[in-house]
């Protein structure tokens, strides 16, 4: 397929800024595979929407403070540095912003600094600081709000760019969709017997990377890291072996899920790395149903939802949304495709 392909409807004026409050007061769109009607509910009422035996897949990833600013010695210019991964405990490759050259130091706080040991490729840093890199982060990091919201960062931040669930440090980007639920959501689903599993997927700025092939199949995902406890991928397996549903909370559970059955059919307990790609034509093993945002067009964002839910229903999908006036992405509003 082509990237051309992927331009559905958008309207920049409905990103939003800020997200619903509280959480699950957010719109829901109900979205039926490949054809059929459009219901416009609240994320709230999905213990009335789904059904009794669902596995709702959750991923418990946290985002952590991965934004820092700094200036370069000598000569004072501003950078801002965006932690992708660790290489070792104060090695990290980042993104940076800013004309720097290997072997330049940046002044992070009065007494942390950082030199740069490849820029290339991929942007190495080496960290030196009295404390630990969670210290670090936790007194001169930010939130890393996404670049498409024009805003500065608030104290609120720290909290509503979270899911209620998140338990696992090392995301950079939250994984969005389950910024939605409540405590008393999370219960009420209980309540009609809709099981939740969670899965972790540390969720990178590779998320948020543009594609620039034409044909979409020249496309190479970021590696993400993922895990998945030998409870939950029994859960899971369990519930396909009896014909109930998988219903995963954003693109990031379900790479997770397809991912670790790709080559077996079934879950399987463990970690690692994956650069899966989902497009349409995919052969989906374990997910048959998903909560998610609204994604821009052109990204592996907006194929892997039209691989669920199909091209042509997502086109009109989005449609709908925007004649309806549904918010947009991170802190926007939801679809449900079943």
């Amino acid at each position: 397929m082509l990237l051309s392909d992927f331009d559905v409807p958008f309207d920049e004026t409905l990103i939003a800024e800020y997200p619903a409050f509280p959480r699950d007061h957010a719109r829901l769109l109900v979205v039926p595979k490949d054809d059929g009607p459009f219901h416009h509910h609240q994320v709230r009422d999905l213990p009335s929407l789904l059904k009794p035996g669902d596995v709702l897949v959750l991923n418990d990833t946290k985002v952590i403070p991965a934004r820092l600013r700094g200036i370069k010695l000598p000569g004072g210019g501003k950078v801002e540095l965006l932690l992708v991964r660790p290489v070792e405990d104060t090695v990290w490759e980042v993104l940076l912003k800013g004309h720097v050259k290997e072997g330049q130091v940046l002044q992070l706080s009065k007494e942390a600094t950082a030199i740069v040991q490849e820029r290339g490729e991929r942007t190495v840093v080496q960290f030196n600081m009295p404390g630990s890199m969670q210290d670090l982060l936790q007194q001169s990091g930010e939130i890393p709000l996404p670049p498409y919201i024009k805003r500065k960062v608030e104290q609120a931040d720290a909290q509503t760019y979270q899911t209620v669930y998140a338990r696992t440090e090392g995301a950079v980007a939250a994984p969005t969709a389950g910024l939605h639920f409540t405590q008393e959501l999370l219960e009420n689903l209980k309540r009609q017997d809709i099981q939740t599993v969670s899965v972790t997927l540390h969720v990178g700025p590779g998320t948020f990377k543009p594609v620039t092939v034409e044909n979409i199949e020249e496309h190479r995902m970021d590696a993400e890291w993922f895990e998945i406890s030998a409870q939950a991928a029994e859960q899971i397996n369990t519930a396909k072996a009896e014909g109930r549903r998988i219903v995963a909370v954003g693109t990031t559970a379900v790479r997770t899920l397809e991912a670790s059955a790709v080559h077996k059919g079934a879950v399987r307990a463990g970690s690692e790395e994956t650069r899966l790609f989902i497009t349409p034509g995919f052969k989906f093993n374990i997910v048959d149903a998903m909560l998610t945002n609204f994604h821009f067009p052109r990204t592996t964002l907006i194929m892997l939802v039209s691989a669920l839910a199909g091209l042509s229903q997502i086109r009109t999908a989005y449609q709908e949304a925007i004649k309806e006036k549904y918010r947009f992405y991170s802190y926007g509003d939801a679809m449900l495709i079943q």
